[in-house]
């Protein structure tokens, strides 16, 4: 993972992790056949721990997007290997199962509130939890630029924006 979250596929060498792995290249190759089904069984692995780590709670939506963000902070190599992902693997790869599942039964829960009334329906399920997982990857996107231009923001006020903005997309109009 570090490997990876560091330098992508494309800057990843099979020899730099076979050699912290106490392993050998051969080894990792018949293991997953390519350096890319290698990231694949990484990011699938993140992917379940991070789901278990982060189920959602559709009634407390801002709360829910504070936890993501917190995991974000804890887990800094989480948003890199996403925007690796992003960058490398999308449109490469088939959809991962348990990537799928998790958004399906996220969506579903939004939806399911949706229906009981307590979220507002201004934006259907799916639009919602897309903008509500970009809101909390938005401090790791942005450009050095922005440092310049903006002043310096603590963790905790980012989270607060995140929650915040949560809340503003939920407000009734």
């Amino acid at each position: 993972m570090a490997e990876f979250s560091e330098f992508g596929i494309a800057g990843a060498r099979v020899e730099r992790i076979a050699e912290n792995a106490r392993s050998n290249k051969a080894q990792i190759y018949h293991y997953f056949q390519s350096k890319d089904g290698l990231f694949d069984a990484v990011f699938n692995e993140l992917c379940l721990d991070h789901v278990r780590e982060s189920p959602i709670d559709a009634s407390d939506l801002p709360e829910y997007a504070g936890k993501l963000f917190d995991s974000y902070e804890a887990h800094p190599e989480i948003p890199r290997l996403l925007a690796w992902y992003r960058l490398e693997r999308t449109g490469l790869s088939d959809p991962l199962e348990v990537v799928v599942a998790s958004l399906r039964g996220k969506e579903a829960a939004i939806a399911a509130a949706q229906a009981a009334g307590g979220i507002p329906t201004r934006y259907m399920a799916a639009e919602l939890l897309t903008l509500i997982v970009h809101l909390v990857d938005l401090w790791g996107a942005r450009t050095a630029e922005f440092a310049v231009v903006t002043e310096p923001t603590t963790p905790d006020r980012r989270r607060a924006v995140v929650v915040d903005s949560v809340k503003a997309l939920l407000a009734q109009q």
